[in-house]
């Protein structure tokens, strides 16, 4: 007797998702990696403009990190009257940022050159690891003002730690640098600013 076979089933087509489902994944895939370009490197953090050029500091008082000592003498706060009548470089830093121990030692170096007096606003820190943090690096500042909600920095306009500006003798922010001082940015940019806001403190 002959086994005859019974035909196979015809195979199922493959169902295929239409190009327009695919078109907005796509588009936000687009997007998305353009926005990553951008943040990445299509644009240098430290060129990014700041509104508060040209404007007064804001008028905020910061009580000093508890139990802060240099020299066995408190390190004391800072309000908006204790930047008037000299030039102020003001660095935003904290204990957890990586970058703020990576340019400490350009700021200790800043301290040392006399002229101005350096500024320190805390940011969302404990007081005992801002004590450590400046214990053990060493503390250029001759005010640390506690920031712990992070309010006085939005009024800074800080977009992120660390950041450092320039205010002149007249309490009028002429400079802001916004990342970490690299060797090369500290000596190429920002001292030069500094120098030629020292010349001219009132313009």
């Amino acid at each position: 007797m002959t086994e005859t076979k019974e035909p196979h089933p015809a195979s199922a087509p493959k169902r295929r998702l239409p190009v327009l489902v695919l078109l907005p994944l796509i588009l936000f895939a687009a997007l998305a990696g353009l926005f990553l370009f951008q943040l990445t490197l299509g644009t240098d953090p430290s060129t990014i403009p700041s509104a508060l050029i040209g404007k007064p500091i804001p008028e905020d008082t910061l009580a000093g990190v508890p139990d802060l000592k240099n020299n066995n003498v408190a390190v004391p706060g800072f309000s908006r009257s204790d930047l008037l009548g000299k030039v102020s470089v003001v660095n935003v830093f904290a204990s957890w940022c990586v970058p703020c121990r990576q340019e400490h030692p350009l700021l200790e170096d800043l301290a040392s050159r006399g002229g101005f007096q350096m500024i320190g606003i805390n940011y969302k820190d404990k007081p005992e690891n801002a004590r450590r943090f400046l214990g053990k690096l060493g503390n250029p500042y001759d005010r640390v003002g506690s920031d712990d909600n992070g309010r006085v920095a939005i009024d800074w306009g800080v977009y992120g730690v660390p950041e450092t500006f320039i205010v002149d003798q007249s309490g009028i922010i002429r400079y802001k640098f916004i990342g970490p001082l690299s060797p090369e940015s500290y000596r190429s940019t920002f001292l030069p600013e500094l120098e030629k806001i020292l010349k001219s403190p009132n313009t």
